[in-house]
């Protein structure tokens, strides 16, 4: 979106880097005509935003608040970006962004698997899809024993039937996260909770109108009976469903608490703290930002060295060496002693104000300001050896 916060920062940090304005394409004009690109163009993908005309062509949809339609904005986001990156390696354009890479980041169930594969430890999943190929990564769980699964099938979920059978039944989670599998922003997102035959309930920010269609809010709310939780989850079936254990998270004064990593370049650069009084950590939804000092401060109490919740980040971005940014969920359980990763997120850089952590090269850039340095001395460093 041509006027959105994120082609601002990013204009805002070529400035600062003197380079020239880049060239915006709006993706309203590449879903209605394809783009075109110059021999020697740096081509990064963005996130669509929530345009009207966007979300139309996407979803299908007039109002970015509603849930629905993730299914189709998967296949149509998708298939846009690989003609993206088609249009951008006939131009012999520089492309950033993997468009397969894109692909698996927005399949949650893909996302968890790979994650898995590679070793990095994620909350235990049974809707995980085992990837196509080989992990790219092998690694050990930071802080002893993690939440890493064993490989198996993915389970079906066509609705709060399967749902309910994954909480209740023999060994079930009993707490879980439930997620569209195309959701971003916490959208369709339910931290369920089963207590028994007819205690359920959940917390979201998804409200259900009267004739039943399904809109995002900026308020958590919390339903509490089986037959509201059904009927959510039986609205968000049809878009596909990842359900994963909703594991205890660590708190900062009194807060469920969380960590937003962006990795640049395989490189952990940014770091924040996010903390809720709900399940939900999102800015959006009343997250706010935490301390960091403290939070790195209450981790290595606990016997981790702060440097190997960063690698965590970095290690779980590796899986998506052809992605020059993302942005990593790290979600630390009780007392700061055992993590996991809960998401990578292709576009998890809208963090305005924050600055790069010490050490990590990108000391007083954004997020933005991180990646043009990165490519930026990339580039230099090609012109320079070759």
């Amino acid at each position: 979106m041509r006027d959105g916060r994120r082609v601002a920062l990013f204009a805002a940090a070529a400035h600062a880097a003197g380079l020239a304005a880049p060239r915006v394409v709006d993706w309203s004009r590449v879903l209605r005509a394809g783009a075109v690109f110059a021999p020697g163009e740096t081509v990064r993908i963005d996130s669509p935003g929530e345009d009207v005309a966007t979300e139309r062509a996407l979803r299908g949809v007039d109002d970015p608040t509603r849930v629905e339609g993730t299914a189709r904005w998967y296949a149509r986001f998708t298939s846009a970006t690989a003609e993206v990156a088609g249009a951008a390696r006939a131009a012999g354009a520089q492309l950033l962004d993997d468009p397969g890479e894109l692909a698996v980041l927005f399949d949650k169930r893909r996302c968890h698997g790979v994650l898995r594969a590679a070793g990095v430890p994620v909350p235990p999943s049974p809707t995980s899809l085992a990837p196509a190929a080989p992990p790219r990564v092998q690694s050990a769980p930071v802080g002893g024993a993690g939440a890493v699964e064993p490989a198996g099938s993915c389970a079906p979920v066509r609705g709060w039937d399967d749902v309910r059978a994954l909480l209740a039944g023999p060994g079930g989670l009993r707490r879980a996260f439930v997620k569209l599998a195309h959701g971003s922003s916490a959208s369709g997102v339910l931290a369920v909770e089963w207590a028994g035959p007819g205690r359920v309930s959940a917390r979201t920010s998804v409200e259900r109108s009267p004739d039943g269609r399904l809109f995002n809010s900026l308020r958590v709310r919390r339903y509490a009976t089986e037959a509201e939780v059904a009927a959510l989850v039986d609205a968000l079936a049809p878009d596909g469903l990842h359900v994963e254990r909703w594991l205890p998270k660590a708190s900062q004064r009194g807060r469920a608490a969380d960590l937003r990593i962006v990795v640049v370049g395989g490189r952990a650069t940014h770091a924040v703290v996010r903390t809720s009084r709900s399940p939900m950590t999102n800015l959006h939804l009343g997250g706010a930002r935490g301390e960091l000092a403290a939070a790195r401060a209450a981790t290595e109490a606990a016997g981790v060295p702060w440097g190997e919740v960063l690698g965590l980040a970095e290690r779980a971005a590796a899986c998506f060496p052809g992605t020059l940014c993302v942005g990593v969920d790290v979600l630390p359980g009780t007392g700061w002693r055992r993590f996991a990763v809960g998401e990578v997120n292709a576009f998890g850089d809208l963090l305005p104000r924050l600055t790069g952590l010490p050490g990590s090269g990108a000391e007083g850039l954004d997020t933005y300001g991180a990646q043009i340095a990165a490519v930026t001395t990339k580039e230099h460093h090609h012109h320079a050896t070759r």
